[in-house]
């Protein structure tokens, strides 16, 4: 078997091929030779060599069938293994976002108030249990989503700890517009004590803290799925092929029908979901429409004033360029 792959693969020698007489023979005939050969045996001996590299053509092609099969070979099995390297991506780092077309991602757009709105009170009615919002204060929705009186009146429902008064206690108090929204829970042990060891993070910058941060966060909160064949979830935590690791300790937030919107729209999950990353992009980047108004007024006014440099030089310039100079060589 081993002698068949040898002549298939093209290695066969003379030697290999002779049984141990003809060897003897071919060592006797060898020394018997004369080292100096007329030219006439040469041409023999290269004609003869000529004559068995045509007779091994045929291995030379089966060692090149043998090499393309190892090149496919080698394909197949980096192919198998960019796969296996791209699942363990996936699963480490969750499933790419999808790309939704936000109408505040133009370049003269702007937030769209009445989501704003009702993204503060999916929030606040469905989500403020699990999540807070540390950095934004009520006064920021003055003029945003609400009235200058239903901010106070939201602020108003709350109550804040303040102190210490002329005794020395603290107290509470109904809050005010430049009371920030308040936290669910006192302290971190209870954050997590109430969520199954998990640490419910601040959402105040969140679609500015993680990558493709809008597409995340509305995958993220319409993502959830029974876990597939073979992957095991371990109780207190849920599956959502979106977040890293598939494994998420969040209960699903948004359902059909959780709120009532004040303006009649159908609370659905996918728009709730768009409802609360309007308002948390707001949330991040709440001076978003006044740095697009502003960079449009100076674009407008660098453009005058190009036209305008443009207009001074031609004018400048004009007369000296189209000058014609005429020498007089006679005078």
């Amino acid at each position: 078997m081993w002698g068949a792959l040898r002549q298939k693969c093209g290695l066969t020698t003379l030697v290999s091929s002779l049984n141990h007489a003809q060897v003897s023979e071919r060592l006797v005939s060898m020394a018997s030779t004369p080292l100096i050969k007329s030219s006439t045996a040469a041409k023999e001996d290269a004609a003869a060599f000529t004559s068995k590299q045509n007779q091994n053509g045929g291995d030379s092609v089966g060692m090149k069938s043998l090499k393309a099969l190892a090149l496919l070979g080698a394909g197949v099995s980096g192919l198998f293994g960019f796969a296996g390297i791209a699942a363990t991506d996936e699963t480490e780092h969750g499933l790419d976002c999808p790309s939704y077309p936000w109408p505040h991602k133009g370049i003269l757009s702007s937030y769209d108030h009445a989501s704003i709105r009702r993204g503060h009170q999916v929030f606040q009615q469905v989500c403020a249990s699990c999540h807070s919002m540390s950095l934004v204060t009520y006064r920021d929705l003055v003029g945003v989503a609400y009235t200058e009186e239903e901010a106070k009146a939201l602020a108003a429902e709350i109550e804040v700890e303040d102190g210490p008064n002329d005794e020395g206690e603290m107290f509470s108090r109904p809050g005010k517009l430049s009371d920030r929204f308040p936290k669910p829970y006192a302290n971190e042990q209870a954050a997590r004590f109430a969520n199954g060891g998990a640490y419910p993070p601040d959402l105040s910058l969140i679609t500015k803290a993680r990558h493709n941060g809008q597409n995340y966060v509305f995958s993220l909160l319409t993502g959830y799925r029974d876990p597939p064949a073979g992957v095991s979830i371990r109780e207190g935590l849920h599956y959502n092929p979106y977040f890293p690791g598939g494994a998420i300790a969040m209960p699903k937030m948004l359902n059909d029908g959780a709120v009532e919107y004040e303006d009649g729209i159908p609370a659905t999950e996918s728009q709730m979901g768009k409802d609360v990353v309007t308002f948390l992009s707001w949330a991040a980047e709440p001076e978003m429409e006044e740095r697009k108004l502003m960079g449009f007024k100076w674009i407008f006014i660098f453009s005058l004033a190009l036209l305008q440099a443009g207009f001074y030089r031609r004018w400048k310039w004009a007369p000296v360029k189209s000058r014609k100079m005429i020498l007089d060589v006679v005078n």
